[in-house]
């Protein structure tokens, strides 16, 4: 309630004397202002020269302060010169209750404009009292000529301070700070008059330690060229060690409404400028985005054909090169890729939500440089590098039974060829045309023997020709050399088979006329030639080379190896019963005194032959156990191996799905400010970054398994190819995850959107959210808008309370299913431009804050080249160098095309089409 009547005592004992809006609190009228006669003077001054500029206006003026509107006519009069408003007839009588009646009718009029005055009364007024007219003065002041004062969201007093110092920011030896002992050397005056109108005072002639002349040269300017009355003395002004505040304020605001019509050209600059320094940020992300994805493009496109060239080697020295080129490749240059990949989705994002909420139209990639893009030729590239790592490795299986294969035909060659060595001599000599009947019999039953050896040997051709055909099928690099052995030894074989039955036709028809045959060295060269044969398949045998690949395959080769060592003992009695035949010979031709002429005439393989066989075998035996055991050792490490990576995998896997699974819940809730989400979501990835010392280790067992050429590992069901993706997915998530909230957070600023209304936001979302997917189906986010009060049919808001989906159900068939359908298809065009069917809480927030806050629009920005136009339909380009920064002033120059309009002169610029591109283009 406005007290006009208070008593006075407070006043009169120094006491406050005005009461203003607790924003002005800095200015109250204290009784330490009035104590010091100086300001008095100054406020005096001031004051009464500020009234006179508007008393002026009626044909009227005051001569002494106090005194002049005791009647309570001139304040009357004041007040509606000042507020172009009309005030209640005044009372024209002498006498003192009509003097107050008028006064109190100013007050209240002061009053409705919202100032509450304390201890103002209009007694005091009438009584002439100085020090409340003075104070009623200036709150008169404060309402009509500081109050509305507004620079950059400041108000009043400070909103004056703050245009101060931004007009007398590139001036020497001028540092306003506030309003009074900054302006007592008179340069923040003339620097105020010099920034508006340059033309009137010679700037860099003014010293700082002539403050008279400063002064009053900036006074007189005022007064004759730009209607400001002088309202303060030079001399009292630097006679006082502090000039008083309000007297200052007073007559800088004078200025201020005097430059007002500069000052809307200033703030429609402002405007203009923060609208191009948006378009041109986000013209530097969208070429950034464009360079990105094309250089990420163009490494895949690169990588792609080297993954997908299939051409095999032929050693396996070459494709353990090519092996280790692949891991250089996933260890050295994938990592990069990867990181850019997730930062190109992550800059996306970023600009699409900075364009958002600039009110411009979504980024749209130039042709196959979408995100979607990115992923496609992603897809293609992790499908060709799989496929690049099975073929590796089948192709090292295959060079490696290959290899195997090889050596064992080479060997198996060798010893054939070894036994073919001579052979087809010993068949084409004429011995038995000369010999006895018993040499003929003999020659009959070596060649008996012969063939019971060369069908021995049949088994082993054989096999080195389905060695031979196997290499071919497996298309061995060194194929016709082996073909050409192989021809080789088959064409001999045949050969040896045709002299083989020539001889025998030979021996037989000689055999008719020879009968006398020694059974003592048949038998011999019978049993002999058996043992013979199985003593080179042993040494054969255990020569062989094997090839095995886990630890049940070798001991079954220890298993059989042992079998054939318990046969020794029989094999040894075999041969000490041969040895005991040959022996026999001895014996008998010893005790009938027969003098044998050479060795057993049915054989060649002699007691000496048979014995160092057997003491090959004997040799051969301990070698194939250390083989054995060698090999042994080997799949144990195999295995060793094998369990190291899964013990790891089964803890890194598991591990990597807890984390997938928690960034989900947390992505869903609200703990905290967004700050506080963001602050927890960096140290939660951190820990996930942390935790990447596991994943090199297990990359190292990964690789020892591979260079031990492992190919399967029953004790885990993870592979390090699962696993790699798996981590890589991990850190895109987290990375997405935190780039949501910064986006959130870009969007809550700029829109003015609290952080309560945000936690409404994500609570609606998340009740409506039920598969916990992170999106909203259409009917989900229709049910969603009308649980925050959203009105589907009118397009507005208004509380209607949380509406769960059954709610929401029932209310759709009691209304035919028609809740705005028009309004909601406009929506959704809005929030699901691609027709996904889902709608994201990013997308959500987007919407809600689009259609909850205000954002420069086309209109606005035409509106304030308008003005820096001077009201013409076109702008020129000096113009537009005059009232803005340089670097903007030329980006308008260079895309303004020329103004074509009936009133168009050379050089005009088209401003209204530029402004409508700003909003309506994306790609100037």
């Amino acid at each position: 309630m406005v007290d006009y009547h208070a008593s006075n005592s407070q006043a009169s004992s120094g006491g406050p004397a005005i009461y203003m809006d607790p924003r002005e609190q800095e200015n109250d009228w204290d009784r330490d202002l009035l104590l010091d006669p100086a300001w008095e003077k100054q406020q005096r001054k001031t004051f009464t020269a500020w009234c006179n500029s508007h008393l002026r206006k009626a044909g009227t003026q005051i001569e002494n302060i106090e005194e002049d509107f005791r009647d309570g006519l001139k304040l009357m009069l004041l007040l509606e010169v000042i507020s172009g408003e009309r005030l209640p007839k005044p009372e024209r009588g002498k006498m003192r209750v009509h003097k107050i009646n008028n006064v109190n009718k100013a007050l209240d009029y002061i009053a409705g404009k919202g100032v509450k005055l304390v201890s103002i009364g209009a007694e005091e007024i009438v009584d002439g009292n100085a020090k409340m007219t003075l104070g009623m003065i200036w709150t008169i002041i404060l309402r009509f000529a500081i109050q509305d004062i507004s620079v950059e969201e400041t108000s009043a007093k400070e909103g004056l301070l703050l245009w101060c110092q931004r007009k007398t920011a590139p001036y020497k030896n001028v540092n306003v700070q506030n309003f009074h002992i900054s302006w007592k050397d008179g340069l923040a005056f003339n620097a105020l008059i010099h920034r508006h109108r340059p033309e009137l005072i010679d700037y860099d002639k003014l010293r700082k330690d002539d403050p008279l002349t400063n002064l009053n040269n900036a006074f007189e300017v005022a007064e004759k060229y730009l209607d400001i009355p002088k309202m303060m003395d030079a001399e009292d002004i630097v006679g006082t060690l502090r000039p008083d505040e309000k007297a200052i304020m007073t007559y800088v605001s004078c200025f201020y409404h005097a430059f007002s019509g500069a000052q809307k050209a200033e703030t429609a600059a402002n405007r203009i400028c923060k609208v191009l320094a948006v378009n041109q940020e986000n013209e530097h992300l969208m070429e950034d985005y464009e360079k990105l994805a094309s250089d990420l493009l163009d490494w895949i496109r690169r990588t792609i054909p080297w993954l997908e060239n299939r051409a095999p080697e032929k050693t396996m020295a070459e494709m353990q090169q090519k092996l280790e080129d692949f891991r250089g490749y996933r260890r050295v240059h994938k990592p990069p890729k990867v990181q850019e990949k997730c930062q190109l989705e992550i800059n996306f994002n970023t600009l699409q939500t900075k364009l958002r909420l600039s009110n411009r139209p979504a980024f749209m990639p130039s042709e196959g440089r979408m995100v979607s893009d990115i992923n496609g030729s992603w897809h293609n590239l992790e499908g060709a590098e799989k496929g690049y790592e099975e073929w590796m490795l089948n192709e090292i299986r295959r060079l490696e039974r290959l290899d195997h294969l090889a050596e064992k035909f080479r060997q198996k060659a060798t010893i054939h060829e070894s036994w073919t060595d001579g052979k087809e001599a010993m068949l084409t000599q004429k011995d038995y045309e000369t010999a006895s009947l018993s040499e003929v019999k003999a020659l009959l039953r070596k060649h008996e023997a012969f063939e019971s050896d060369l069908a021995a040997h049949q088994d082993r051709v054989e096999q080195i020709a389905a060695i031979a055909q196997e290499l071919n099928e497996l298309d061995y690099y060194d194929s016709p050399s082996v073909n050409a052995r192989c021809q080789k030894i088959c064409e001999q074989w045949d050969a040896l088979g045709s002299l083989t039955q020539s001889r025998r036709e030979s021996l037989e028809r000689t055999e008719k006329q020879l009968e006398s045959i020694d059974e003592l060295y048949l038998e011999y060269a019978k049993r002999a030639a058996p043992f013979n044969n199985w003593m080179e398949g042993a040494m054969e045998d255990l020569q062989d080379m094997f090839i095995v690949h886990n630890i049940e395959e070798i001991q079954g080769l220890i298993t059989a190896h042992e079998q054939f060592k318990s046969t020794l003992p029989e094999a040894n009695k075999e041969r000490e019963a041969i040895q005991a035949i040959q022996a026999e010979v001895q014996k008998i031709a010893q005790y009938n005194g027969i003098k044998l002429s050479g060795g057993n005439p049915y054989t060649t393989i002699t007691p000496k032959t048979i014995d160092n066989k057997w003491d090959k075998v004997e040799q051969l035996v301990p070698q194939r156990d250390k083989a054995l055991q060698e090999e042994l050792a080997k799949q144990q490490s195999n295995d060793h191996l094998r369990r190291k990576f899964a013990t790891q995998a089964n803890i890194v896997g598991p591990w990597i799905q807890t984390k997938m699974e928690e960034i989900g819940r947390i992505s869903i809730e609200m703990n905290g400010t967004l700050e506080d989400q963001l602050v927890n979501l960096r140290e939660y990835e951190q820990s996930i970054i942390e935790y990447k010392p596991n994943i090199d280790q297990l990359e190292g067992d990964h690789q020892l398994i591979q260079e031990a050429l492992i190919f399967d590992n029953k004790y885990t069901a993870y592979t390090m190819e699962h696993l790699r993706v798996g981590w890589e997915q991990l850190l895109t998530t987290i990375a997405r995850t935190i780039n949501e909230i910064e986006n959130q957070i870009l969007t809550r600023d700029a829109k003015g959107i609290s952080q309560e209304q945000l936690h409404e936001y994500r609570t609606s979302f998340n009740h409506f959210d039920k598969d916990h997917s992170g999106g909203l189906m259409a009917e989900e986010f229709k049910a969603c808008l009308i649980s925050l009060g959203y009105d589907v049919e009118n397009n507005k808001t208004k509380r209607t309370g949380q509406m769960d989906m059954d709610n929401y159900r029932a209310l759709l068939v009691a209304t035919g299913n028609s809740l705005g359908d028009a309004e909601f298809a406009r929506i959704m065009g809005i929030v699901d431009p691609n027709n996904s069917g889902v709608v994201t809480f990013q997308a959500f927030i987007d919407f809600m804050s689009r259609e909850t806050t205000d954002t420069d629009t086309a209109d606005q920005v035409i509106a304030s080249f308008k003005i820096l136009a001077a009201d013409k339909n076109f702008i020129m380009a000096e113009e537009l160098r005059r009232e803005l920064p340089p670097d903007q002033a030329e980006y308008c120059i260079a895309r303004m095309a020329p103004y074509s309009g009936p009133d168009a002169k050379p050089g005009a610029l088209d401003y209204m089409s530029f402004s409508t591109a700003l909003y309506g283009e994306s790609d100037l």
